[in-house]
């Protein structure tokens, strides 16, 4: 199974994804995610055994985070600042529904 086949299909709530998948799903090298864990720019991230586990919602928001990054050249807290916005956007969009 290839790193990338994480994409095929839905997460599910309960399931947990590792820093290496993540980094994969959004094409960038784990010491990324790193640093925007360290600058508080993921809040959902859980270290357990220090081991750094993430789930559904966070990996959409690292890939969300990553492509304004690249297509906008934006700051990470910028990019961090929209994805916020957007998961806020797609809560309203739920409660509507």
């Amino acid at each position: 199974m290839r790193d990338d086949d994480i994409l095929i299909g839905s997460l599910m709530e309960d399931s947990w994804l590792t820093l290496e998948q993540v980094a994969a799903a959004c094409r960038v090298e784990p010491a990324w995610l790193i640093r925007h864990i360290e600058e508080g720019l993921f809040p959902c991230a859980e270290s357990v055994a220090n081991t750094w586990r993430f789930s559904g919602a966070s990996l959409l928001r690292a890939r969300r985070m990553r492509q304004l990054e690249r297509d906008f050249d934006a700051v990470p807290e910028l990019a961090a600042l929209v994805a916020d916005l957007l998961e806020e956007m797609d809560a309203l969009r739920t409660r509507l529904r």
